[in-house]
């Protein structure tokens, strides 16, 4: 494996992670930067790139909707299990990073 590679891999699901403390700004970030780095990399850290930002778009997709659904006060249900998938992918990833492999299910919108 490239270190090199492997650290941003790891800065960048870090990233995410701290997204949610931060209101998004660092998730932004993460997504800019696996954008960026996705094409220029070798398996299976485009597939990690790839995976990172799958996670914020359907976390922000997820994110919205549950933002309409606060109305109904479902929402703030939904809004703790959106966070606790968003933690999830991010862990898998990091478990799969460190055996070196590419996320398992990475098509999936689930965990």
């Amino acid at each position: 494996m490239s270190d090199a590679r492997a650290q941003i891999v790891r800065i960048n699901y870090a990233l995410l992670l701290l997204g949610l403390l931060s209101g998004g700004i660092t998730a932004v970030v993460a997504v800019v930067i696996a954008h960026m780095q996705a094409s220029q990399s070798d398996w299976p850290y485009r597939e990690h790139f790839r995976f990172q930002y799958r996670t914020f778009w359907i976390g922000l997709l997820y994110y919205l909707i549950v933002g309409i659904t606060t109305l109904a006060m479902i929402g703030w249900f939904l809004l703790l299990l959106i966070f606790i998938w968003w933690v999830v992918r991010c862990v898998r990833g990091l478990a799969s990073l460190s055996s070196e492999k590419p996320p398992a299910r990475l098509v999936s919108w689930g965990f």
